[in-house]
């Protein structure tokens, strides 16, 4: 998949000056709804990069927050920047505006998976080699702690980790070492940021409030709704026994245990788990052959 846009066509790159992109990407006005789409329907008929452009500057910001949640994980920023942004470029290329929904929430999907991806090919500490529950343990890990007000640097009880191992199908251990290993590189948003001129500039300052307005709660509304008809309608490629092993691994509230399926299907544990993940990739292909 090639993109019609690099980012060498934008008028500056993060990689120049971290406090002067930041400011500079504030001047680009947020569009309407309707802006978007209109801008959307006419990119998608004319390829016309002048009309990309305005689409992408407009959602920088977006990017930047997105960024922002991931700064624990010792990383360059402005490294991260970029890989979002080439999936703010691939998310104009792929929207399609006639499905209903808006552009900014289409887009937040495809620039997150971009930076996620940046940071599992760049930690030392996730090999691309892990497992999909090891990465889901790496990518969720804080947010859970967050929820349970746990975001100070006492240790974990055997309880909390005992919770956390089973609701993501990892060892206790694999829930102790990835804390340990998270802790060590966390920042705080109320860092200065480097090279800004008046030397008070912090984080905090590019985040927007994270409570979502009406507009954001009904298309994310129509995003799920969206999602869910795709993924019904891709299921017709799943055979009894993979539909099952999907539905009680990833879509039941309390997700069944690898070993649990396995003695009800009479396999190894590690044949449940080829089973889930070869049915989430032909689901994914599905809807991707769909849209």
């Amino acid at each position: 998949m090639k993109s019609q846009l690099t980012l060498n066509e934008l008028d500056f790159t993060p990689e120049e000056n971290l406090s002067r992109y930041l400011q500079s990407i504030k001047k680009f006005p947020i569009l309407s709804s309707d802006e978007e789409y209109d801008l959307a329907v006419k990119y998608q008929k004319t390829r016309d990069k002048d009309l990309a452009y305005k689409l992408i500057t407009s959602h920088l910001r977006l990017v930047v927050k997105v960024v922002s949640k991931y700064r624990g994980y010792g990383l360059p920023i402005a490294e991260m920047i970029s890989e979002g942004n080439i999936g703010l470029l691939y998310a104009v290329d792929k929207f399609e505006p006639e499905k209903g929904f808006r552009f900014s929430t289409y887009a937040l999907w495809w620039i997150k998976a971009s930076v996620q991806k940046y940071i599992l090919n760049s930690w030392s500490l996730v090999k691309l080699g892990t497992t999909a529950a090891q990465k889901k343990l790496f990518f969720n890990l804080r947010k859970i702690k967050n929820q349970l007000n746990l975001i100070d640097d006492r240790e974990l009880s055997q309880k909390v980790l005992a919770d956390i191992a089973q609701s993501l199908d990892v060892s206790v251990q694999e829930v102790t070492d990835m804390n340990m290993r998270l802790k060590s590189h966390d920042g705080s948003l109320n860092t200065i940021i480097d090279g800004n001129s008046d030397g008070t500039t912090e984080w905090m300052d590019f985040i927007s409030d994270n409570k979502p307005n009406q507009e954001e709660v009904l298309a994310h509304s129509e995003t799920l709704h969206y999602r869910k008809k795709m993924f019904n309608k891709a299921l017709y490629v799943l055979n009894k026994r993979e539909k099952d092993i999907l539905f009680k691994r990833r879509l039941y509230e309390k997700s069944i245990t690898l070993d649990d399926l396995s003695k009800l299907y009479n396999i190894s544990k590690e044949r449940v788990r080829q089973i889930e993940l070869n049915s989430i990739r032909k689901i994914s292909k599905a809807i991707e052959l769909m849209q």
